[in-house]
This record gives structure tokens, sequence and C-alpha cells, in this order.
């Protein structure tokens, strides 16, 4: 469908529309896992058939990479990391740096991919189901697939252009989105190779453990993540799987705070974030993950890392401060379990070049507080 993307629109509060930014850098910070007080084991394990603590047995090179790509050495565990991959509404193709990138990812040698949302280009009521559908088939062909044939697990978090939440009345204002996520991702034939501790809400929100690191994902497609599934974020996080983990990392695609211009909007970053990174900080999260602003920025507030993912499809935006030519990204994520040291290396998809992490702002003051860039002590 060749229709142009909307500007973003604010509906009580909730995200309705698209938009897009970016920025990149290769840069290290060690930052050592606080000693946690034991909890009771909480039942979220039920439905996992598999270790929740699962190691890789795959023997895996050194410095793995693409050739003619910096080649970063890797760490215990290594993620690739890739976010906001859509075009047009409607659209049931990607642009070349996409499909470029995803041909790149076997050569790191992940042990996982994980998605900041933003898969397909939904969000616009005046799709058919039929068209729907189409845009996830597209993604399976252009996306999924190659993954699962590279036998890699694919973790995700749902946008607002996958399946936003927003809702009127007490219904969902896209919920043919909602329809289409749910029957694509419990199709058995896109198995998502994941170590699901819970996945009572998937694909919304779930849990999963991959080498020893124990990951939240929840439904961060609008500014409003609801109580009952707080409640759960905070019983999955003081779960025996969780604190027995080396490291615990939680995924949503909205940020906590707003890092990119056209993004500083109420609605564009979630709603009373010092108390969902308090959440965090209470059951030692190392780092949130999050996409939609569509410019790359690692920083850290309190005790909580904040991974700002790039966006690698249309639409590249500009951080709030300073004047780096927006880009599209890609990361790859090299942790050292027993130190909880995390090396990010990113390669601007336009050029094939890694940017320095010197070359992004020292911070961001965005509407709802200062976040800082990761390398800087305060």
């Amino acid at each position: 469908m060749a229709m142009k993307r909307r500007q973003l629109l604010i509906l009580g509060g909730l995200t309705i529309g698209g938009g897009v930014g970016g920025a990149a850098f290769s840069g290290i910070l060690s930052r050592k896992p606080e000693a946690i007080a034991p909890v009771d084991p909480q039942a979220t394990t039920a439905n996992n058939p598999k270790s929740a603590t699962s190691t890789a047995t795959v023997k895996r090179s050194l410095n793995p990479a693409p050739k003619g790509l910096f080649a970063p050495t890797r760490g215990d565990v290594r993620i690739v990391l890739i976010s906001d991959l859509n075009s047009a509404y409607g659209s049931t193709d990607y642009i070349d740096q996409v499909k470029q990138a995803i041909a790149f990812v076997p050569d790191w040698e992940p042990d996982l991919v994980l998605c900041g949302g933003d898969m397909v280009a939904g969000q616009d009521n005046t799709l058919k189901p039929s068209e729907i559908e189409a845009m996830w088939q597209g993604f399976d062909k252009h996306i999924a697939a190659p993954i699962r044939k590279a036998k890699l697990p694919f973790g995700f978090t749902i946008g607002n252009h996958d399946a936003s939440g927003s809702s009127f009345g007490g219904k969902f204002i896209f919920e043919n989105d909602r329809k289409a996520v749910i029957k694509y991702w419990n199709d058995p034939k896109h198995d998502a190779n994941l170590n699901f501790v819970d996945r009572g809400g998937f694909p919304f929100y779930y849990t999963f453990a991959q080498n020893d690191i124990f990951f939240l994902t929840w439904d961060a497609s609008t500014s409003d993540i609801p109580s009952e599934q707080l409640k759960w974020a905070e019983k999955s996080l003081a779960s025996e799987s969780a604190q027995k983990a080396k490291l615990r990392i939680a995924i949503g695609h909205l940020p906590l705070y707003a890092v990119a211009k056209g993004r500083e909007t109420s609605g564009n970053y979630l709603e009373d974030a010092d108390r969902l990174r308090a959440l965090f900080e209470k059951y030692n999260v190392h780092t949130y993950i999050s996409g939609h602003n569509h410019a790359y920025y690692p920083a850290h507030k309190g005790k909580l890392e904040l991974l700002n993912a790039g966006v690698l499809g249309d639409g590249p935006r500009r951080l709030l401060t300073g004047d780096i030519t927006p880009n599209r990204t890609i990361s790859v994520i090299d942790i050292k379990l027993e130190t909880a040291e995390t090396t990010y290396t990113t390669y601007d998809m336009d050029t094939l070049k890694v940017v320095e992490q010197s070359t992004l702002p020292r911070y961001i003051d965005a509407p709802n507080g200062r976040i800082i860039r990761r390398d800087i002590k305060i």
C-alpha cells in the first residue's frame, strides 16, 4: 500500500499513529549486580518445559562478524538487537537496510535476537484483515523465516504498529491488529524458539530465560501499562526463576524517557516512568530495552540502564540534544555474566560503520527527567 506514514496523534493519552530517529555507538560500561534478598518461588515456571537457566552448548567463535564489518570480541552471551522495522502503512516488504541487517545476523553468531517492536506497519483501521495478514506473511518471509532457519531464538515486544493496546469504551481500537498478532505468534510454524518461563499472556506479555538471563516482556504499545500487568510484572520479577538468573532484562516498545524529536510529547513514552523504574530497580533489573523513539541512545538513570534501540526501517529521528545525523542502526550486545559487564557495538546500517559513544550527547533532558549517557558516572 503506497500510503505515507501519518503523523503521531494523541487520543486521551494513548498513542495513535506512526513516526520515526537515530544515532549509534560502540561502548562499554560495567555494573555489578547488587545483592538480592531471597524470595519465595512463584508459579511462573509452570508453563515452561525447558530449563529456565539454559546455557548455550554450541561452540562459538571468538569475534564473529559479517565480512568487512568491525568484529567485536564476544562475551559469555551475545544478543543482536533490532527494532522498528516497518515502512508505510500496510507494507508487506522492507527496505534494503532491513534485509541486509537480517542477512548479517547469523554471522554475528548470537545466542538470541531481540526486537523492540513495530515489526509490521499496522495501526490503521482502513486495512482489511486480509491486508493485515499479508503484512505478517511479509514479516515471516523477510524477517522471521531467516532467523528460524539460522536456529536462533527470537524475543520481541509488541509495538503500536503491530497491535496497539489503545482502547476506547473498554474495547481495543485496533482489535483486528490484536487478533492478527495472536494468530501469527501462536501458530506452531512461527515458533520463536524461546525457553518460556511464563507464556500465559503471550505474545503481549511473557517471560523467558536464555543463557542464565531472565527476560520480561510487557505490552508497552501505549503509554499506559495496565495495573493487572504491573502486578504480573512484579510477581514475575520476584519469582525464583528471575532471582536465580545471573541477569535480568526487561523489554517494551515505548521508552521510560523520551530521547527523540517529535517523540517528546505525551503518549510517546511511558506514564509515571520514575515509578516503573523503581519497580525494575527493586528487583535488580539491569537494563530496560525499548524502541518507538527511532533514535539510538544508551543511557542510565538511577540504578537502571536504558537502551533506546534505533530504528532499522523507515523514519530515523534526531535526538533531543545534539546535531547527529539521523541513521538506521543494529546493535550487538556482548555480556559477561559474572560481572554484568555489557558491551554495545552499534552499526550504522547506511554506512556499515560503528559510531563511537563520544559522539552522543552526554545527557538528554526528556520531558519527564534527565537521563545520562551510559558511560558517564554521576
